[in-house]
């Protein structure tokens, strides 16, 4: 799942050098573009979360804030960023990979079994003394990858409902935000009943995954099956990240609460709830 900064560094001088993506997206900051055009990994493509990597919200629809895009566009956009059928995929932000994973998730899910998040991101590329490329992205010759999706599993509403029945549904939203004592985006608060809350900020440990001891120790407590879930599908994939480190294979709900909460007819929880798993 993960690569350093120093193996990537020697790849990119090799003859295998994998496509490196910047995927710099904070919710409430549309700036990502700038932020790469001030600095980047010299070679790397930005990568757009909200237009690349998810299909248009559509209020009202029920499909949450970020739905899978539209696989044809996908593979125009995947290849445009240059990625083939034998070559491999780097991503990175400077968020500890909480964005980053989106992208690492959606490749993984359409076909792309090379793709790794860079540990650490941008700050440990830096932190390294490795140099930055500022400006527009490089040219780069189209790739020819064909994409397979449904290679990593999926979850809808009635699924991620059923689910605390026989597994674990993991939150994986800021604890606040499961209680439901504040909702900043989506049309309600709370989450949903049975999930267990588990912040995916706390994978991280100054900006790095945790160790696999530790995620393996985080993780202890959950039984299986396991699905993720997030406020719209995008940090959930750093929580699978972390589980797929820990060696837990989890399903992900792509409408997340977004999805959720916007249906009058979905229940919420609030409070603790079932328990907070474990941190």
């Amino acid at each position: 799942m993960l690569i350093d900064v120093a193996e990537l560094q020697a790849r990119l001088t090799g003859s295998d050098a994998p496509v490196v993506l910047d995927v710099r997206w904070v919710l409430g900051d549309p700036h990502g573009a700038e932020h790469y055009r001030a600095g980047h990994i010299p070679g790397a493509v930005y990568v757009d979360l909200e237009t690349e990597l998810a299909g248009p919200a559509r209020p009202g629809t029920g499909t949450g804030r970020h739905p899978l895009p539209d696989l044809a566009k996908f593979q125009d956009d995947v290849r445009r960023w240059g990625v083939t059928r034998r070559g491999g995929v780097v991503v990175y932000d400077n968020t500890g990979g909480l964005a980053a994973a989106r992208a690492w998730w959606l490749l993984r899910w359409a076909g792309i079994p090379d793709v790794r998040i860079l540990d650490g991101g941008l700050a440990a590329w830096l932190a390294a003394g490795h140099p930055q490329a500022t400006g527009d992205a490089p040219s780069r010759p189209a790739g020819d990858v064909v994409l397979r999706p449904g290679q990593l599993p999926t979850l809808n509403a009635d699924q991620a409902a059923d689910l605390p029945r026989t597994g674990t549904l993991v939150d994986a939203r800021a604890g606040e935000r499961y209680r439901g004592e504040v909702e900043p985006v989506d049309p309600r608060a709370g989450h949903i009943p049975g999930a267990v809350s588990l912040p995916t900020a706390a994978n991280l440990d100054g900006g790095r995954f945790l160790a696999t001891a530790a995620l393996r120790e985080r993780f202890a407590g959950l039984r299986g099956p396991v699905g993720v879930y997030c406020g719209s599908g995008v940090t959930a994939a750093h929580e699978i990240a972390a589980l797929a480190i820990a060696g837990i294979d989890a399903a992900l709900y792509p409408g997340s609460w977004s999805e959720w909460s916007s249906d009058p007819g979905r229940p919420a929880g609030t409070g603790t709830g079932t328990g907070s798993g474990t941190s």
